[in-house]
């Protein structure tokens, strides 16, 4: 018999339930000082907050949780990119990217290995 693969890298299936459900319409909010960024993500269930300077490496969780440690950079003018390295055990390599349009739609990126999930939102 052969094991069944599965797609969502050891994310618990309820976590992705609830992730799907809570995730229909989160809010962002978004402050910049310099190179120092804030962001805040809420949604019914969860609500993440970072802060981080552009070029410093800091301390935040990956998306099912697991502590890491993060390093963004500007790709382009209106594109950041984040790596981040697990702090402790094995797990797919992970980040994410933020691009404004010339619309002023926001383009989120993550990614986990070979698996991307894109998400744009726009300003109400």
């Amino acid at each position: 018999m052969i094991a069944p693969i599965s797609l969502h890298m050891g994310v618990n299936v309820m976590l992705r339930k609830i992730a799907v459900a809570a995730a229909s319409k989160p809010a962002v909010e978004i402050k910049q000082d310099g190179e120092r960024f804030y962001i805040k993500t809420s949604t019914t269930v969860r609500t993440t907050e970072i802060s981080f300077k552009v070029g410093e490496e800091f301390e935040e969780q990956t998306v099912d949780g697991r502590p890491c440690k993060s390093l963004a950079k500007w790709e382009s003018d209106n594109k950041m990119v984040c790596e981040q390295r697990l702090l402790k055990g094995e797990g797919p390599k992970t980040g994410w990217s933020r691009e404004m349009t010339n619309d002023g739609d926001l383009i989120l990126t993550m990614t986990a290995d070979d698996v991307v999930c894109t998400r744009i939102y726009t300003r109400e």
